[in-house]
């Protein structure tokens, strides 16, 4: 049954500490657990809420993101009454396609606010892992009244000296103060840039808020909405396990977090699937004197060195004599014979040598960026 809420996801967010990661694609782009995009798990959330209309925002380096959407047939975007509407940056004398950020961003696609029919929009950040239903969340919305809802987590492992947003709430669930890129938080509430409103009532506030000359959604709507008390801001604690990806060292964990059964089985459900584009491939191969355990790898690959705590996308190859230990190594990448690699991501077809040592702390991973050799 088609359900009465609009997704939205912004994937305009820059964010410099993903590095040689992000410099040619956005970071809802950004591959994740060997054959997947984190835009997949976004994308995912929405289906299984019941939405039928979905739109993305674009900002620059979009175009491996555009590859990937494609019409949206593998996420079933794809008929004539709903779908997917891609929403690429404005380019005009003014604009050059580089939105100032989110307020900026939905104000700049109002056409596409007015033009859905459904009541209510869910609208995400894009990097972001999370599940959640946003069913419960509009129940709870209606129930309390709420004129905007937002996600928050408890989870300590979200909390980031000097960056973040923080929400103070009180007995009933409702954001009494909030703070921004604190030097330490001092609120346990992250809200987690997902949040749920009537659709009309976020035209009308974008109107306001941009005639007011604001320019930031958070820090500068929201917190007014807060500060001077005009509009009921609740919050919906996401459940499970949640993962921002904002820097190299959080890319790195969220995925070897997922060599976890218990992890696997919270995201990956038989009945919630997490959909992404297809590639017809060859199944992995595994050849001579090769090892491997605890790894997820991908279609394509072939394996005939060792492979331990590691995640390989499609197409890798790892010759006789490699070692591949706590790593993440994209698609179509080739390790040569006796080479060895600890705590490394390799960025899409890169080439390690024969006998090169790549070893970094687990905290602070290697990044080869695409199409090097070393």
């Amino acid at each position: 049954m088609k359900k009465n809420i609009v997704g939205l996801i912004y994937t305009g967010e820059g964010i410099s500490e993903l590095k040689e990661l992000t410099r040619y694609r956005s970071t809802a782009a950004m591959p994740m657990l060997g054959r997947y995009r984190l835009i997949d798990f976004n994308l995912s959330v929405m289906i299984h809420s019941g939405m039928k209309n979905v739109g993305i925002i674009m900002q620059k380096n979009y175009h491996s993101l555009m590859d990937h959407l494609g019409s949206g047939r593998e996420w079933n975007l794809h008929g004539k009454r709903s779908g997917m509407t891609i929403l690429p940056p404005f380019m005009n004398g003014d604009r050059v396609g580089v939105y100032e950020g989110l307020l900026d961003a939905l104000h700049s696609n109002l056409n596409f606010l007015r033009r859905s029919t459904e009541r209510f929009i869910a609208v995400t950040d894009s990097n972001v892992l999370y599940q959640v239903n946003f069913n419960e969340i509009l129940d709870e919305h209606l129930e309390k009244r709420n004129d905007i809802t937002l996600l928050y987590s408890k989870k300590s492992s979200l909390r980031r000296n000097g960056s973040g947003r923080y929400l103070d709430l009180n007995g009933f669930g409702a954001v009494t103060k909030m703070e921004f890129d604190p030097t330490i938080p001092h609120f346990e509430n992250t809200y987690i840039g997902a949040f749920l409103v009537r659709r009309e009532l976020l035209i009308d506030l974008l109107d306001r808020s941009v005639a007011a000359g604001q320019h930031h959604f958070s820090r500068g709507m929201l917190a007014s909405m807060v500060a001077n008390n005009t509009h009921r801001v609740g919050s919906f604690e996401c459940p499970g396990n949640i993962w921002s990806i904002d820097s190299v060292p959080a890319y790195f964990k969220a995925n070897m977090d997922f060599l976890s059964d218990s992890v696997r089985r919270q995201v990956f459900r038989d009945d919630q699937p997490i959909w992404t584009k297809l590639r017809d491939e060859m199944p992995a191969r595994y050849l001579g004197e090769a090892k491997v355990n605890n790894a997820l790898i991908a279609d394509g690959c072939v394996i005939e060195g060792n492979v331990e705590n590691s995640i390989l996308f499609r197409g890798v190859h790892v010759r006789p004599g490699a070692t591949v230990k706590n790593s993440i190594i994209m698609q179509d990448a080739v390790i040569h014979r006796g080479a060895e690699l600890e705590n490394c991501i390799l960025d899409k077809q890169t080439t390690i040598r024969e006998k090169v040592r790549l070893i970094a702390p687990y905290a602070y991973p290697i990044v080869v960026a695409k199409n090097l050799t070393i």
